[in-house]
Formats: C-alpha cells, sequence, structure tokens
C-alpha cells in the first residue's frame, strides 16, 4: 500500500503522450477498427473541406509497409506562421489536440471532425507520418516520428495545383494488426460518396502485383444510396421519392424507396457520420412518414378495411430510406457520436418531410396507393401477430412455464454469467448435454431445417414450431416487443455441423437474429462453435485440427518415422464425437474457439442478407460464382 500520496505522483501528458498512453479514448480501440478509424479520421478531414466547397477529389492508396496515403484537392492545411503559437499552422493541426478549423464557422459551416483531434490523433498513433501541402504554388513539407516533428515546416518544390496528401504507417507498438483492409475502407468510402454527391473518392490498393481500385462518385446521391440498397430486391414504384431541402440552417436530404420485402433498412446520418442509434432528425422523419401516409389513408378506398390508423411499424415494412441531414452545430449524445440530441432538428426534419412527402404523392397516385397497400397488408399482419402472441402467452400460462421441453437449462440465473448453445440434431444435442457444464451452460437441441424470415411476416415466424423453442428459450421476444434486458443468456452460442447443411442452418439462425434480434448482434452476445475438422491420435497423444493447415503442422509435430501410422479422423459431424471429446474441443472455456458475430456495417450486412436469403435468384448465383474458390472443407 503507498504511503504518500503528493504533487509528485501525478502525471502531466504533454502534447500527444495522451493519446499514444489511451489510444482508446481517441479511436475506440487498438484492434482492427481503430486501425481503419486513422483513415477515416483523414478522410473526414478532407470530406469536410467537400461540405465547404473546396474539394471534388479525394483518393487513398494502401501501399507496401503497411503504409497509407489519402490525398485531396483542397485548399491545404494553412502553413503561414500562428499569430499566438509563433509555430506554423501545419505543425499546431498535426501536434496539438483541439486544434483545427472546426471551430471557426466562417471556416466550415459543417463538419463531421468536431473535436479537432483528428489528424494529430493519427499522427501521433503513426511511427512516422509526412504530409505535403500544395498551396499558393508551392510545396510545404514536413515529417513526424511517432507524433514528433523531424524539422520544421519547409517548402521542397513548386505547384500547380491545390490540396493535403498525408502519408503515414500505422505504430506496431501501439495496434495488434497493421495490415489493412481494402474491403473494410472501401465500404465506408462508398458510403462517403453517396453522401457527398459528385465528390469522387477512390481506393488503390497497391500492395498487390496487379493494383485493385474502386472509383465512387454519385451525382444522384442518397437516391442511388437507397437504389444501391435495393439492388437485390423487388421494388413496388418505379422511382424512389427524394428530395433535398435547407431550412433554418439545416440542410435534409432524403431518399425513400419500399419493396416488397417485410423488413425495414433505415439508414440516417449527420454531417457524414452514421447515427445508428438515431436520434432527434430520426424522430421527426418517423413522425412525419407516419403522419402524411395516414392522412392519404383517409382519403384512400382502402380507409374502409381499416379499424384503427395505420402504426409506424406498419408503413415502415418494406421501407428503405436513406436520411441525411447538415447541422451547423450538432450535440451527439455519447462519444460514439451514435444519437443527435439537437431538439430543434425533429421538428425541421418533420415539416420538411410532412410537405416534400405531402406534394410527391399528390402528383404520384400510382406510387401512394402500392405504398398504402403493402402499409394496410403490414397493419392485418400486425394484428395477427398480436393474437398469436396471446395465444402463445395463454399457452405458456396453461403449461405452467415458458421454457421448451428440449431445454436443457442451466443453474445460474445470472444471466451475464450464462451461455446456451443452439445445437443442430439430437445427436450432438445429447452429447452437450452430458458433456456442458451445468452450472453456466444450458443446450437447446434442433431438428430439421427452420424458416427462412427473410421471406415472411412475424406473425409466422411466431407460429413456427423450429423457431417458438428459441424465442421461449433466450426470453427476450422479437421484432417490436424485442427487449435486451430481458435476455436470459449472454452468450447465444450456434453450435453446427461443419457441413454444408451446417453452414445453412447458421445462415437461417444469424438471418433470424438480425431480421428479429438485430441487438443481438449489436450488442455481440451472438458467437459460432467451432468444432474441430480433425482428430490426430498416435499411441496415447491426442491432438485437434480446426483446418487442413493446422492438421499438417500437427502432423509433423508427432515423432512418428512413418506417418501412416498416425489416427487421423475427419470429423463429419458434432454427433461423431462422444460427450468428452465435444467438451474438450467445442464447449470449454479454457480450451475452445470461438467466433464473436459483429455488424460493423449495417450497409454490407442488409445487402448480403438479402442476397443470400431473398427471393431473387440471380444476385445469389453472382455471389456464388464470385465467392466459390474461396470455399474449403465442402462435403459432397
Amino acid at each position: 500500500m503507498q504511503e504518500n500520496y503528493s504533487a509528485s505522483n501525478i502525471q502531466v501528458l504533454k502534447g500527444l503522450e495522451a493519446v499514444r498512453k489511451r489510444p482508446g479514448m481517441y479511436i475506440g480501440s487498438t484492434g482492427l477498427d481503430g486501425l481503419h478509424h486513422l483513415v477515416y479520421e483523414i478522410v473526414d478531414n478532407s470530406i469536410d473541406e467537400a461540405l465547404a466547397g473546396h474539394c471534388s477529389e479525394i483518393s487513398v492508396s494502401l501501399e507496401p509497409g503497411n503504409e497509407v496515403v489519402v490525398v485531396d484537392d483542397g485548399r491545404g492545411i494553412p502553413v503561414d506562421m500562428h499569430p499566438v503559437e509563433k509555430v506554423s499552422a501545419l505543425e499546431i493541426v498535426l501536434t496539438r489536440l483541439h486544434a483545427g478549423g472546426k471551430f471557426d464557422k466562417d471556416s466550415y459551416k459543417v463538419s463531421g471532425g468536431l473535436h479537432g483531434v483528428g489528424v494529430s490523433v493519427v499522427n501521433a498513433l503513426s511511427v512516422s507520418c509526412k504530409v505535403y501541402v500544395h498551396k499558393e504554388g508551392q510545396v510545404y513539407f514536413q515529417e513526424y516520428i511517432r507524433g514528433i516533428p523531424v524539422e520544421t515546416v519547409r517548402v521542397i518544390g513548386t505547384t500547380g495545383t491545390h490540396g493535403t496528401t498525408v502519408r503515414f504507417s500505422p505504430d506496431e507498438e501501439i495496434f495488434e494488426s497493421t495490415t489493412f483492409s481494402f474491403e473494410v475502407l472501401s465500404v465506408r468510402l462508398r458510403e462517403l460518396a453517396f453522401l457527398n454527391k459528385g465528390v469522387a473518392i477512390s481506393i488503390t490498393d497497391n500492395r498487390l502485383p496487379t493494383p485493385k481500385q474502386h472509383l465512387f462518385k454519385f451525382e444522384g446521391g442518397v437516391k442511388e444510396f437507397v437504389q444501391y440498397l435495393n439492388k437485390n430486391k423487388v421494388v413496388i414504384h418505379k422511382e424512389p421519392i427524394y428530395f433535398e431541402v435547407e431550412r433554418d440552417g439545416v440542410v435534409a436530404e432524403i431518399a425513400i424507396e419500399y419493396n416488397d420485402s417485410y423488413s425495414e433498412s433505415l439508414f440516417s446520418f449527420v454531417n457524414n457520420i452514421n447515427t445508428r442509434e438515431g436520434g432527434t432528425h430520426l424522430v421527426g422523419f418517423r413522425s412525419a412518414l407516419t403522419r402524411t401516409l395516414n392522412e392519404f389513408l383517409k382519403k384512400s378506398k382502402l380507409a374502409k378495411k381499416m379499424d384503427e390508423s395505420l402504426s409506424g411499424d406498419d408503413v415502415r415494412e418494406g421501407l428503405t430510406a436513406v436520411v441525411s441531414v447538415k447541422v451547423q452545430n450538432p450535440q451527439f449524445e455519447g462519444q460514439t457520436k451514435a444519437k443527435l440530441g439537437n431538439s430543434e432538428v425533429k421538428g425541421i426534419v418533420e415539416s420538411i418531410v410532412n410537405e416534400q412527402l405531402t406534394y410527391f404523392l399528390e402528383v404520384n397516385p400510382d406510387t401512394v396507393n402500392g405504398i398504402l397497400e403493402k402499409s394496410v397488408l403490414a397493419a392485418r399482419a400486425r394484428a395477427a401477430a398480436r393474437r398469436a402472441r396471446e395465444m402463445t402467452r395463454r399457452k405458456n400460462f396453461l403449461e405452467s412455464t415458458s421454457l421448451p421441453g428440449k431445454l436443457a437449462d442451466c443453474s445460474e440465473k445470472d444471466p451475464a454469467k450464462c451461455e446456451v448453445f443452439i445445437v443442430e440434431g439430437d445427436s450432438a444435442g445429447g452429447s452437450a448435454k452430458q458433456g456442458r457444464n451445468r452450472q453456466i451452460q444450458a443446450i437447446l437441441p434442433l431438428w430439421g431445417k427452420m424458416l427462412n424470415v427473410e421471406k415472411t411476416r412475424i406473425e409466422k415466424v411466431l407460429n413456427n414450431d423450429k423457431l417458438m423453442p428459441i424465442i421461449s428459450t433466450l426470453g427476450c421476444s422479437v421484432g417490436p416487443t424485442f427487449e435486451i434486458a430481458k435476455l436470459r443468456y449472454h452468450r447465444v452460442i450456434i453450435m453446427a455441423d461443419a457441413d454444408v447443411d451446417g453452414s445453412h442452418i447458421r445462415t437461417l439462425l444469424l438471418t433470424f437474429f438480425y431480421r428479429y434480434m438485430t441487438e443481438l448482434l449489436e450488442r455481440g452476445h451472438v458467437y459460432i462453435a467451432m468444432p474441430p475438422l480433425y482428430k490426430v491420435s498416435y499411441n496415447k497423444r491426442v491432438e485437434y485440427a480446426y483446418d487442413d493447415q493446422e492438421r499438417d503442422r500437427i502432423i509433423e509435430t508427432f515423432d512418428v518415422d512413418d506417418k501412416e501410422k498416425l489416427g487421423i479422423q475427419r470429423y463429419k459431424g458434432l454427433g461423431e464425437m462422444n460427450p468428452e471429446q465435444l467438451w474438450e474441443t467445442t464447449m470449454n472455456p479454457e480450451t475452445r474457439n470461438m467466433m464473436r458475430v459483429t455488424m460493423e456495417d449495417a450497409v454490407e450486412a442488409e445487402n448480403i442478407f438479402t442476397t443470400l436469403m431473398g427471393e431473387l435468384v440471380a444476385p445469389r448465383r453472382e455471389f456464388i460464382e464470385e465467392n466459390a474458390l474461396f470455399v474449403s472443407n465442402l462435403d459432397v
């Protein structure tokens, strides 16, 4: 125990030391998310130049040696001497937290990077960072090592262009991995191009023998965005409803397009930031959409078929929409900027949507009729689902328990300590029940193929004999009545065979969780068990391998002259393992391998589930053809 606690114990972190000491505070993590966040910070600065009307092209290059180069044709970071600090403005921006032009309304009316920490954080977490500023006919340059300037800003040449180039290499001492993903970056850059119409954003992977490149430029803005989101769906009106209006300092760009699915795909942004938790702009949009469609319903022949008004859920069934607003002084709730808090934005967005949507629907009667017909059908399905829930509740009350008979529950009652294995097949379920830790591990066996919820409404989900045991077991309901607080197990583990049927069951389960229990995925409660593919044995030594490469490596570790003497068993299914093997390889928290299912990109998740599980065959065939070469361990 420390006796003396005085001023000498107080640490003062100078400059960028705080960033290097606690990088997670600034970029979220030192894993892959944080690594890619470095690129987003630089690109966001270029996008802010575009929002200010000074930038039309942005390029990102991934270079050998884990180096990234971001180039824009904006005004260029100021390089003149700061009147107070007596240092080049470039050096201040690169080495001081909370220093930048985002606090000056004359420089940036609208900005995503509000805290002025972006480029300085990238500099602090890079082993090397070089900045080139093309400005007023000259090229200015400064180099930094781990955030510290190597020299003062100097002129290294002349130029006829303008803009900023940032070349950086993330620090291996900070990050778990310094290998950037071309695909992950491409998704975010595509999103930014949709949200900033007319801005050309390219990404090139120069790490490959033949460089790979994407160029994103969308003149249609978020209108093209919803068409992209709906590309593998059957739409029910020819053209998206689209409008862009500025009112009271808020610019709202909104696109709406309905499809014949039963789910809602609604994406909202504030100053290009994905507000995953919504906020006042989304509340205003939803309120106006529901009110406007109910007003049109009153004048429609369909009104006779309705005993009550359409609910928000009714009018959003099959809706794909992008709501993008630009706000001068956004107030975000929480560090992640995931929810907009400005109260005035709700009324502004609501009035814009009421006005613009009413005008569009009045001159497009076929569109409003199609939307109303779908919404009325959704309302009827909602009533049927309500009746199904009531029947289920009555049945459960009569049976005196809401837990399914096949569930082998655990004795622990604290959900944070509990996990449930959803196991394919009664045989594997039996082994799992015998091999488990009965205190914290519950087992729910499944049998047969379950419903593809991508193609059905919620009332069929509630009446499905394969899905109801899962709903009852987890205890948190589904769809609009889902409550994460009632989840009975904080680890929901899908355990299926490593074959085609097992993959199909995993996909069906993940589709169900994505469509009706989305928060399970968002909060990281869903896992996929990783049973071994091989058992390698000789005498009393037994080793397990999870892929072909690991099998080959393990074989070499056996001290046997003739490798053919080894016992090598290829597991076809979980049912081939006895309870002890299943526990040792797949269920024991101390030794098992599991994959956590996360949902980092909602747009890409929507696209994948629609492609794999939707009605259209052509996109699925195209996906299979493109990815067939990456398939391994396929049992036929």
